[in-house]
């Protein structure tokens, strides 16, 4: 799921390819996740907007559907459900909040989204961290520790 969020979540495929029925794959997902494969997906796909509202000049519609969803104000809702900030408000708040972190060596002061690099494994564990922190999502904590423990 963390590889193409894009694609559309099938339990019956994905509880096939562990070899568990559907009932049993969400009953077990749950129990280590914290939330449903749905739900999970859901966040993934967030996450992925919120980086590409960071870090690209993508439109809304755009990010929209490189996260997997076609409708547009579908993706504003859910979106603002997870920030609390539409996104086109999270992006104006992110460049205003981080245009004078870009100068010096680029590093932050640790405590805003540009702390860690989520493209490796400990940037993941400390963007989770502060996507925890900042989300109406408690259950992210869960993710942190699963996230540590997949290598």
């Amino acid at each position: 799921m963390r590889e193409d969020v894009r694609g559309e979540l099938s339990l019956g495929e994905f509880a096939q390819s562990v070899n568990l029925s559907v009932w049993r794959l969400c009953h077990i997902f749950k129990s280590d996740v914290g939330m449903p494969p749905i739900r999970y997906l859901r966040l993934l796909r967030m996450e992925r907007a919120k980086n590409l509202l960071e870090s690209s000049f993508l439109s809304v519609k755009e990010i929209a559907f490189q996260v997997g969803l076609n409708d547009e104000s579908h993706f504003v809702r859910d979106f603002k459900s997870t920030y609390g900030f539409s996104p086109a408000l999270y992006r104006s708040k992110f460049k205003s909040k981080t245009a004078p972190e870009t100068h010096g060596n680029g590093s932050g002061n640790g405590h805003g989204p540009t702390h860690g690099n989520p493209n490796q494994p400990n940037g993941v564990r400390q963007h989770l961290v502060q996507i925890a922190k900042h989300t109406v999502l408690p259950s992210v904590h869960v993710l942190v520790y699963m996230f540590s423990n997949l290598n």
